[in-house]
C-alpha cells in the first residue's frame, strides 16, 4: 500500500534476510590484538593528545615538530 505522499509504506518493503545481511554485516575482529587497539590508544597517541590539549605545546609543535615540543614541555 502507498501512503498519501506517494511513497511505499514500511510494511510493503520487504527483502530477504540474506540480502539484508549482505550489506549490513558487521566486520568481526580477527584477533584480540585488533580488539585491544580499537579501544586503547598507543602511548604515542596519548602523548600527541597531551601536547595538542596544551596550547603552547601545540603551537610550538607546528613550528619545530612534535618530538622537540613535547620534550620541552613534558619531557
Amino acid at each position: 500500500p502507498k501512503e498519501p505522499s506517494g511513497s511505499p509504506s514500511a510494511d510493503s518493503i520487504k527483502i530477504k534476510k540474506e540480502v539484508a545481511n549482505a550489506f549490513v554485516k558487521r566486520k568481526k575482529r580477527s584477533s584480540p590484538y585488533e580488539w585491544y587497539f580499537e579501544y586503547y590508544k598507543s602511548p604515542m597517541e596519548q602523548m600527541h593528545e597531551r601536547c595538542e590539549n596544551y596550547p603552547p605545546c601545540d603551537h610550538l609543535s607546528e613550528q619545530i615538530g612534535f618530538a622537540l615540543a613535547y620534550n620541552r614541555f613534558f619531557g
